[in-house]
């Protein structure tokens, strides 16, 4: 009985050392402590008890040594045996000499066997969240792959290689982001909260330096150390700008980033569900960083208060809506990414009329119904503005920007077409409803019927 209690034991601690990868040393150790605890909860002490454990081949034995004293001598039979019980163990023994005999762990009883298991049980769970906590907080700020185990409103559940759980919130997923049971997924460990003694490894993929992450891994310059990552600024799934330095003159840290045609890049914004990114070169220069993180603006000039964190930026009138971006998306990254409250301000060329460029539209507002090339191609020629496109001889710009009829009119079309809507909104905001001037007196126009007349500004 007492060997199948101890085996089984044994078989149950076994079974948690495969699954949890607990070392050899601390298996001893903790089963080792565990039974001492029992013992030493019964019998009063266990200083006096030898236990040998072999995890490998799942056996423990447990001896007891106590001294010889006469018959009548006997005062504390844990750490004492009469002469008489000692040679029924041999009949050479003399008093004075120790006896070294084997336990069974059954004759301590059901219930420290039962204290024992519930020992076991709490040491077990305890290494286990020691293992864990242990395993994941050097590796806060590097990319794990892991299964998608189970997908929820508020997170997702997934499991390391070795069946533990890790947590992806939704706050720290990417807008855009789609995982299916049983699929693969990379996130950076973002954090480790112990503060319960049962470990929470929390994953991001909006935090910044999983971008960080996936830069070196795509970028080996990045990984040698040759270039590095200054800052990034980041909205995520949406658009990034990462500032980057090289240590070699000889290599273009921002060609060596994108790589040949955005080779580099491309598996990366994939990754980032089609996030947009911007490398610039990172300059000590804080004027000259402000400046290349507004790109593609292009900036005439800046007045910097660096106690202040605060600048103003002087721009073109047409580059304006390039520093700012779609819904200020621009110029809130290159905040983020130089630290810099950051003002844009118009500087209008002399001679021209503000209140006529108020009611221009620049070029380049037109992106989403001109194709790009087709407005660089005006814009190198003097055209920004739509009005300058529709004032200009329809052959000149054919010729100028040698652009094809269909191009040329399909432009006009367009930029006539925004005028005629703003010009039917204004309308409409400003008409008065028809006036109805009542039917005569009878007696006073026989002659007439009554007419309705109208306002000017029409029904």
């Amino acid at each position: 009985m007492a060997k199948k209690t101890n085996n089984t034991l044994i078989e149950t601690f076994k079974d948690f050392k495969e699954t949890k990868s607990i070392d050899r040393a601390t298996l001893v150790s903790v089963l080792e402590e565990s039974f001492r605890s029992v013992i030493a909860k019964m019998m009063g002490s266990d200083e006096n008890y030898d236990i040998i454990v072999n995890p490998d081949k799942g056996d423990l034995e447990i001896y007891r040594n106590r001294t010889i004293v006469a018959d009548d001598e006997l005062t504390d039979p844990n750490m004492q045996i009469a002469l008489t019980e000692a040679r029924k163990i041999a009949d050479d023994y003399e008093v004075g000499e120790d006896v070294s005999e084997t336990v069974d762990f059954s004759q301590f009883g059901r219930r420290a066997i039962l204290t024992l298991r519930q020992t076991l049980s709490s040491k077990i769970l305890e290494l286990e969240h020691d293992a864990l906590y242990n395993k994941y907080k050097d590796k806060v700020g590097e990319i794990i792959t892991a299964e998608v185990y189970q997908v929820w409103h508020k997170e997702v559940l997934l499991l390391d290689e070795e069946g533990n759980e890790l947590l992806l919130p939704k706050n720290e997923q990417i807008p855009g982001d789609f995982f299916r049971k049983g699929e693969p997924a990379r996130a950076v460990v973002a954090r480790v909260d112990n503060s319960t003694g049962n470990p929470k490894i929390i994953l991001s993929r909006t935090n910044p330096v999983f971008l960080q992450r996936l830069l070196e891994a795509e970028v080996p310059e990045i990984s040698e150390g040759v270039i590095v990552v200054r800052k990034i600024a980041r909205v995520p799934g949406e658009r990034a700008k990462i500032a980057v330095e090289s240590f070699d003159d000889r290599i273009d840290p921002v060609g060596a980033c994108v790589g040949v045609r955005g080779s580099r890049i491309h598996g990366i914004v994939r990754e980032l569900r089609g996030e947009n990114l911007d490398v610039i070169q990172w300059s000590a220069n804080p004027q000259i960083l402000i400046a290349r993180a507004l790109g593609p603006a292009q900036v005439n000039s800046i007045n910097l208060d660096t106690e202040a964190k605060h600048c103003e930026v002087y721009l073109d009138p047409d580059q304006v809506s390039l520093a700012i971006g779609k819904g200020g998306m621009n110029i809130r990254l290159a905040s983020m990414l130089t630290d810099t409250v950051i003002d844009v301000y118009r500087e209008l060329p002399e001679g021209t009329d503000e209140e006529e460029l108020e009611d221009d539209i620049y070029l380049d507002d037109f992106k989403d119904e001109i194709d790009e090339w087709v407005i660089d191609e005006l814009k190198k020629h003097g055209w920004t503005t739509a009005r300058q496109v529709l004032d200009a001889p329809r052959e000149m710009i054919t010729e100028k920007a040698d652009l094809e009829d269909e191009t040329v009119d399909e432009v006009l079309r367009v930029l006539r077409q925004e005028f005629a809507d703003e010009a039917e909104t204004a309308a409409a905001d400003t008409a008065v409803a028809p006036a109805t001037v009542p039917a005569a007196e009878p007696e006073a126009q026989p002659e007439e019927p009554a007419a309705e007349t109208e306002t000017d500004a029409g029904v």
